[in-house]
């Protein structure tokens, strides 16, 4: 999420380490857009935060807003969400040290920046050239373990500064522009009231398990889709499914949750709610783990963490404008709130991946916060058991 949550942050949040009494998160009967099939848990293994302003490389570590894993190294892949404000746009490799008993140690091994094509780093937007870019998710390619990430772009706020459009960009492990998706048409930021609102585009990509697809998923709705959640409704973004060469298999309604309390009225910031990162489930076409973010003047972050498939679902990738249209959205089961999972502090959670399988039979499930380089806030890497 962009520097405007810095300005949003809640109370200071307790900067520890620590190693967790477990606790375990249920689907129960009811949950908001119950799906089909059975309910998956999800348990807390531990957690680490990572030391505020970390320096490592002459880099600045913070800003994680995505982290997959390398399944050719055993590393993890972490992108800052640094608008070449502090260094030029850029991405870190770690190793952490994760099993059931928690999270021991995570130990950042390299770094690099994002190139243009012409091998150049990208400026920083006060430069006004519309070649910032305002990165967000970072996958992994199952085929080549390349990446791809994403960038949210800006829709300015008055008319005249360039548009900087939303992309997905396929990059070498050394930063090295290899190439761009080419991105549905409704993805495209417009002066007009039709298009991803400001600060609500791209934050979320995965990739299903043999690297054929790529989904992604829209932060927000659409201008053209309807109002932004609320206390009292929710909202619809859209989640597109797409082959390599960016042709569009599919686009779906997936339904966000609406704001979970009251904001602060003498707050000059509103709520801020969105899904900041979407995970495919290993050989499980159409399933997949959606991340929910919220936060609330006065209220702080609420986490949530939802099971949730495009099976049944309404293909809108032909509908304008999901606003007044009777539409099936995908179906979702709640995994977890992260209020009950025992947690030092509830952050701004942006990213997730799964790690390797536990001695269990879970699924290891890795979770990265963006504390946006505040003091106030955390970097604060999760690890919990999925079941």
């Amino acid at each position: 999420m962009s520097s405007s949550l810095t300005r949003r942050a809640c109370a200071a949040a307790l900067l520890l380490a620590s190693t967790l009494t477990p606790a375990v998160a249920t689907a129960q009967p009811g949950d908001p857009g119950q799906g089909a099939g059975r309910a998956v848990q999800a348990r807390l293994l531990g957690e680490k935060t990572v030391p505020h302003k970390l320096a490592h490389q002459d880099t600045t570590v913070g800003g994680l807003s995505g982290i997959d894993r390398n399944p050719c190294t055993g590393e993890y892949v972490f992108i800052s969400d640094d608008r070449s404000y502090l260094q030029p746009a850029r991405f870190y490799t770690a190793r952490l040290d994760v099993d059931a008993k928690g999270v021991h140690a995570v130990d950042f091994t390299g770094t690099h920046s994002f190139r243009q094509p012409d091998g150049s780093v990208y400026p920083a937007p006060t430069l006004g050239d519309g070649k910032a870019v305002d990165p967000e998710e970072i996958r992994v390619d199952p085929r080549s373990c390349t990446y791809w990430w994403a960038q949210e772009g800006d829709r300015p706020k008055v008319a005249g500064p360039p548009v900087l459009q939303p992309s997905i960009q396929h990059a070498s492990t050394t930063g090295g522009h290899l190439g761009q998706l080419r991105l549905p048409a409704n993805y495209e930021i417009t002066m007009e009231e039709r298009g991803p609102r400001r600060n609500q585009a791209i934050e979320a990509i995965t990739f299903d398990s043999k690297g054929k697809v790529v989904t992604s998923a829209i932060e927000g709705p659409l201008l053209q889709d309807g109002p932004e959640p609320d206390v009292n409704k929710g909202a619809l973004v859209r989640v597109t499914q797409q082959n390599r060469d960016g042709r569009v298999l599919g686009q779906f309604a997936y339904p966000l949750e609406k704001i979970f309390a009251e904001n602060d009225p003498d707050s000059p910031w509103g709520p801020d709610t969105g899904v900041p990162s979407i995970l495919a489930f290993p050989d499980q076409p159409n399933r997949y783990l959606v991340l929910e973010r919220t936060w609330v003047a006065g209220a702080g972050y609420k986490i949530r963490l939802f099971d949730a498939t495009t099976r049944g679902a309404t293909d809108v990738r032909e509908t304008e404008a999901l606003a007044g249209q009777a539409v099936t959205p995908m179906r979702k089961k709640l995994v977890a709130d992260f209020d009950t999972l025992g947690l030092s502090a509830v952050d701004n959670t942006e990213g997730m991946t799964w790690g390797p399988d536990l001695p269990s039979g879970e699924r290891l499930l890795i979770l990265v916060s963006d504390d946006n380089f505040a003091q106030e806030a955390i970097t604060q890497i999760v690890a919990l058991g999925i079941r």
